[in-house]
């Protein structure tokens, strides 16, 4: 049976330079994570193993329940009606003894079915064995996810003794449902993504979002068919993988663009920074998001930014001045803002720097103060999530 944690052990919290020091009986705090992890490399896979790292690297013990686990057997996979039961069943199994075990379960958690079948079992396990629990939502299209399903989720977050979510924009969805949350940004791995130093500038354009159509990568390829109009030299990296990728391909040759870009797939970390430090300009062309670790990659890499203003994002960027925002589903008008970010050389230089200086407001050393008060909130007031109504 875990011992009892007290807020006395708690009070050892540094916000600023101090891991979370806490223990009983000379026992280290002990986490269990669960969510998405590479393969493939993604938004929340990566947050997830990031997060373990950093965590460990401040001494506290991590225990990871990864969602996206491989298939055992491995040819189960080739049957959908099947194997979801063949991932989800031992899936139940590793939560339940890591809940047993933990003092603190931390669960990533995302919209539609990874909800149900994920993110709920674990918050109702950690219930079940008296581990609080952390629900860490991060789903841009939360909102029309509420109005079509909150009745089933707020049962679930009831249980939970934090919410926490990456931004303010997720903040006043979860309100608007008189559900209390707590802002945690999403971090940005500052020694991996940062500048080029002297390095001749150009017309790369990357898209950095996966082939999906809530992404809309069809508009932004025919921004950069416009684009090219004004500079022929101008090529296009998409770094993402979907199951849009045929379509896409089609529609470059409709708009005579094929030779100028590159389709990479799903690209690993350590190839996603080089990526960045080899472009000009980001695209983000999507029509729902929450808080892009895209965008934050690419300010931190010193690469100008021009994205749509859904969700999230005029959250995490201004307009004019860490990036240029334009409206959802207008290529000419993405178009445009690049041309001008090209054109001119003041302030594609001021959205560097000020991306930059952004940037580092999502490093580690500035977020853990947040998580780890969260982390001593939970564990000192159990299922004080949502509010019953």
């Amino acid at each position: 049976m875990k011992r009892a944690l007290t807020m006395q052990t708690l009070s050892a919290i540094d916000t600023n330079r101090q891991m979370l020091q806490a223990s009983a009986g000379g026992r280290a705090i002990s986490v269990g994570l669960v969510g998405p992890l590479p393969p493939p490399s993604g938004g929340m896979a990566n947050q997830t193993w990031q997060l373990a790292r950093l965590l460990r690297e401040t001494g506290i013990k991590v225990e990871l329940v990864q969602v996206n686990a491989p298939y055992r057997p491995a040819w189960v996979e080739k049957f959908r009606t099947v194997r979801a039961l063949f991932r989800l069943l031992p899936y139940l199994g590793r939560l339940w003894t890591c809940a047993g075990r933990v003092d603190l379960l931390h669960v990533m958690a995302n919209s539609g079915w990874a909800w149900h079948l994920f993110a709920a079992p674990a918050v109702w396990l950690a219930s079940l064995r008296g581990t609080p629990v952390i629900v860490n939502y991060r789903g841009g299209n939360a909102e029309s996810f509420f109005q079509a399903r909150f009745k089933w989720l707020r049962p679930t977050l009831a249980r939970a003794s934090v919410v926490l979510v990456p931004s303010g924009f997720l903040a006043t969805v979860f309100a608007k449902w008189a559900v209390p949350t707590q802002i945690v940004p999403n971090i940005v791995d500052l020694s991996r993504f940062k500048p080029e130093k002297n390095r001749v500038r150009g017309h790369h354009l990357i898209v950095a979002r996966n082939l999906e159509d809530i992404y809309d990568i069809p508009n932004a390829l025919r921004a950069f068919a416009a684009i090219r109009r004004v500079f022929p030299d101008a090529r296009l990296t998409v770094a993402g993988s979907g199951p849009r990728l045929g379509a896409l391909r089609k529609l470059c040759d409709e708009l005579g663009v094929v030779e100028a870009v590159c389709f990479t797939g799903r690209l690993e970390n350590e190839r996603m920074a080089d990526l960045y430090r080899d472009a000009d300009l980001l695209l983000n062309p999507s029509l729902v998001d929450n808080m892009p670790i895209s965008l934050l990659e690419a300010m931190a890499s010193g690469v100008p930014i021009v994205t749509t203003n859904v969700g999230g994002i005029p959250h995490l960027v201004e307009d004019g001045k860490t990036a240029i925002l334009v409206a959802p589903g207008q290529p000419s008008e993405m178009a445009v803002a690049a041309v001008r970010v090209f054109a001119d050389r003041r302030l594609a230089e001021r959205l560097r720097d000020s991306g930059l200086e952004t940037s580092a407001l999502y490093a580690w050393p500035q977020v853990r103060g947040r998580l780890f008060s969260a982390y001593a909130l939970a564990l000192g007031t159990p299922f004080v999530g949502a509010r019953r109504t």
